[in-house]
């Protein structure tokens, strides 16, 4: 098949790619994976890698006590495990000439504004020079609502922040089949639309061994990195020179077609429609101008109806229809205070303007 030339990738690599059966980290399948990334920053591709991997790293070097509990566990082994994780990737990317940067992050960071751009703006400079990012879940700080569904879903945030072209999801298959593994005719799907939803029902209600994802979630997250104009491609991480196939289009996997790209404000605000807290109600007359395929509106204070919770400059706000339906999301160019003085006046500037507004 034919690929785009991709200048920027994100690569996310499963626990079961990176760990033995025991659970415990298979450094030859790292140092290949490695090997691979390197070659493609060689070849003048940037590359940032969301990585897995921490908590099995932690349990061959620890052992946790009886009576631990099972979240505590987890931060437990993944503080350790971290620590011996990016050893392995500094010594290994340090072997190429290259240098490997840690990046650890939580749901938060990509919700406020100001932590937005600030790990926006540090993987834009990283990426400037011979550095290869490496992002991981902070287990430490992430627990109950604060965790992500697991790294695929960080991949997918990571891959709108950065614009980058592609999202390369490696597991243990090959990709998405069209029946349950050993049914006859099961077989990989090469291409699947940005908004064909009907192979979802062939995917069996497993996890991965070793990770909290599945099928299931690669499903959802690829579609929704298409949908904001992302090829995503899910495959085998332990075939041979998988990632430099996939770049030459001769590769055995799930290619997701995308939509049109999006801007990259716009990628942000389509990724954040659950966790945002603050909603703007607005009337109908409202509603019917931004969502009007033939002008592109602003939402104005003259629509808004209620304000909902609370919001400062730069955080995403939810849009809700008279019907209490939401129907995008958008960037408040003020706060809620602001906000509510404004409310049903004419002549007052944007809370939402066009260019940080998504409708969808």
């Amino acid at each position: 098949m034919t690929m785009p030339d991709f200048r920027k990738i994100v690569v996310k690599v499963g626990t079961n790619v990176l760990a033995r059966e025991d659970g415990r980290l298979d450094v030859t399948s790292i140092s290949h994976l490695v090997d691979q990334i390197a070659a493609l920053k060689q070849a003048g591709t940037e590359v940032i890698l969301v990585s897995s991997g921490a908590v099995g790293a932690g349990r061959s070097l620890y052992q946790a006590p009886e009576g631990m509990s099972k979240v505590v566990r987890r931060q437990v082994l993944s503080a350790i495990g971290q620590v011996r994780l990016m050893e392995i990737y500094r010594q290994l990317f340090a072997n190429h000439g290259l240098f490997c940067a840690q990046v650890l992050a939580t749901k938060a960071d990509f919700q406020g504004h100001t932590h937005y751009n600030n790990m926006k703006n540090c993987f834009l400079a990283l990426l400037r020079d011979k550095v290869v990012p490496i992002v991981n879940e902070n287990d430490v700080v992430s627990v109950s609502e604060l965790m992500f569904t697991d790294n695929d879903e960080l991949a997918g945030l990571v891959a709108a922040m950065t614009n980058a072209q592609a999202l390369v999801i490696l597991s243990s298959v090959d990709g998405l089949l069209s029946a349950p593994p050993g049914e006859p005719g099961s077989e990989v799907i090469p291409e699947i639309p940005y908004d064909d939803k009907q192979w979802l029902k062939a995917i069996a209600p497993s996890k991965s061994s070793f990770g909290r994802g599945g099928m299931h979630t690669k499903f959802r997250i690829a579609q929704k990195a298409a949908k904001m104009g992302i090829t995503t491609i899910i495959a085998n991480g332990r075939r041979a020179d998988i990632l430099p196939d996939i770049l030459k289009g001769s590769f055995t996997g799930t290619r997701f077609l995308p939509a049109e790209s999006l801007s990259n404000v716009k990628k942000r605000l389509a990724y954040h429609g659950a966790e945002s807290k603050a909603a703007v109600h607005i009337n109908a007359g409202a509603e019917a101008a931004l969502c009007s395929p033939d002008k592109a509106s602003s939402l104005l204070p003259v629509g808004i109806t209620r304000i909902e919770g609370d919001f400062q400059k730069g955080d995403i706000v939810r849009i809700v229809n008279p019907d209490g339906q939401p129907i995008g999301l958008g960037q408040a160019q003020y706060g809620a205070d602001t906000a509510r003085q404004y409310m049903g006046r004419q002549g007052k500037r944007a809370l939402v303007h066009y260019d940080y507004l998504y409708i969808g």
